[in-house]
Formats: structure tokens, sequence, C-alpha cells
């Protein structure tokens, strides 16, 4: 087969396209031929070496179909998504034509929406789901809102807190992206100068749920933006990983305000995250009628991964990037 492999840690121009031999599903794996892979961060953090060892083909989530399944369960032929399961990190991962994924990590899907808008969907939605349902307990009437709102993860937490009925205020650092967001269906967008808080206590605005994608960098002043017995939660760390400086929970930590941590790289798939819990068939079916808003804002090949990732790494990207896979 074909695939993307990292040929040293470095940056985007140690992927490389080579021939490696097919993989061979194990017990409790599937094999997929991969129509199209998603474009994540994870995988630009683990090309650089910054994880430390990781596999030699990149990629942690693609949309295909069924190969091979040892266990009977899925027909060849199934229309499938795949999500994390090791891939990219400790097994070869979805930038290639096949990828064997344990079969926890594979779902089954019926839709007709074009494999680049699939792949497109899986990895982030599913975390956002995760995130405002659990985590933040999202209903409708409250308001959510959503810092670092332009990532692809972000405008996902946009779409779907929209959907469930919240009021969403989002924010970008780039007062141009402020239409993007109202498309998704935020109510409010702010522009992040880094004192949130204030911005908020001078609307008047009552934070019931807040999404940071930013990170440990702006971690106090999320905490601050949130309303007595709010729900803070982080999703990602677009502003470093630079640990949070002498944090006390005593002064730090808002009386009531409850803060969370959903890692989906580590989770989902396990027993405790079952992906069979995700309503990615019903998220699918919204997409395909127009109440969720997935469009890759780019598309790339093999040939052109290198630019695939110096884009994402620019943070210009507008929204979750694939890689076509014929």
């Amino acid at each position: 087969m074909q695939a993307i492999t990292i040929s040293r840690p470095g940056g985007p121009e140690v992927l490389t396209v080579a021939e490696l031999p097919d993989p061979v599903p194990a017990a409790g794996e599937v094999l997929i031929r991969v129509r199209a892979s998603g474009l994540n961060h994870a995988d630009a953090y683990m090309r650089s070496g910054a994880w430390g060892q990781v596999a030699d083909v990149p990629g942690i989530e693609a949309a295909g179909v069924v190969e091979a399944d040892p266990s009977g369960t899925l027909a060849p032929g199934t229309s499938v998504v795949a999500i994390l399961g090791g891939m990219g990190r400790t097994r070869n991962g979805s930038y290639a034509e096949l990828v064997a994924v344990p079969a926890a990590n594979v779902v089954p899907i019926t839709t007709d929406l074009p494999w680049t808008t699939v792949a497109a969907l899986p990895e982030v939605y599913a975390t956002a789901w995760s995130a405002l349902t659990g985590n933040l307990r999202v209903r409708a009437g409250q308001t959510v809102l959503v810092r670092g709102a332009t990532s692809a993860l972000g405008q996902a937490v946009v779409d779907l807190a929209a959907d469930l009925g919240a009021t969403v205020v989002a924010t970008t650092r780039n007062p141009e992206r402020a239409a993007l967001l109202k498309e998704l269906g935020a109510d409010t967008v702010l522009i992040d100068d880094g004192a949130l808080a204030t911005q908020v206590r001078d609307r008047g605005l009552r934070v019931d749920a807040l999404a940071d994608l930013i990170g440990n960098s702006v971690l106090r002043d999320s905490l601050a933006c949130a309303a007595s017995r709010g729900r803070v939660c982080q999703l990602g760390f677009l502003g470093g990983l630079a640990p949070v400086a002498d944090f006390n929970p005593l002064t730090d930590l808002p009386t009531g305000v409850q803060f969370s941590f959903f890692g989906s790289a580590f989770v989902l798939g396990t027993p405790d995250y079952p992906l069979g819990a995700v309503p990615l068939q019903e998220i699918f079916a919204k997409v395909r009628s127009g109440g969720l808003r997935v469009r890759p804002p780019r598309v790339f090949g093999f040939e052109d991964v290198v630019e695939a990732h110096r884009v994402m790494e620019s943070g210009t990207a507008g929204g979750k990037m694939v890689i076509e896979i014929s």
C-alpha cells in the first residue's frame, strides 16, 4: 500500500510517501480501506517529535470501507469511521490506503455525504459532543462560551452547542472570523484580548458553561468568566503546553465553579467512553440535512500533505481540513 510516513522528527517536510506492506488485522481489529483522513493538530505534534516516539504513519481518524473484519461483525464494504485507538501513536495511522484499527474504535455509518465531508467530522464532533453533554452538561437555554472557537474543534463545539439550544458566545482573536462563527450559530462574538472575564462582566453575560480550546495560558481568566455554579472544560492547548505557574485552587478557582478536562485522545473508544454512546449517525444525518455545518475548507491529496501540514500549523486553515486518498 501507499502511505505517508514520518522520515524523522521535524517540520512538515519530513512527511514522505512510501510503499509499505499491507497491514493484516489481528483478532479484535478491523482493516479499513481509507477514503479520506482528517487532519488534526495531534498529527503535527507527533510528527515533530514533541510527543516522543510514535508510529511511522500519522493520522488519528479515518473514513472508508471495511476491507476485512476477522470477527465477522462488519461485512466487507461496510462504510465506517475510525477514531484514535492508538492510530498514529502506537500503531500506524490513517494517512494510508489501508489501516488496521481496534474494533472498539470503529463505527459503521450510513450516509451519502462525500468521503471528504465524512472525514472532517468524527474526531472533533465526538469530542465536542462528549464535552458539551458530559463534562459541561449543557441544556437548552444556557449560555455557552467557546474560547478558541475558530479552531476545527472550536467550530464543532459552536455548531453542536447551538444545536443543543444553547445561547453561544464564541471568541476569536481575528475580527475577520466573526462572520464564520455567526454562520455556525454563535449569537455573540467576542474578540479575545486575553481578558475575557472583563468583557463578560462588562456585557452582563452569565456564562453557564465554558469550553476552553486555548488551555493553560488563559486558565485563570477562563475560570473567572464562569458564573456561580458554572462549569469550565479544557479541551485543547492552542496557547501552548507550558504549565500554569503557581496555580492555587484556594485563590484561583472561583467558589462553586467546576473545572474539568476532556482528553479525547486518551479515552474515546475505551469502556468508560465508548464510541457507541456518541450519536455519530444522528450527527451525520443533521449534517446531511443542513442542521449542522460541516464543510472542510480545503482538501489535499497525498502529494500535498507537506503543504497541508504547513497550512494547519500556520493557523490559517479556517476549519477541519482533510486528505483525500484515492
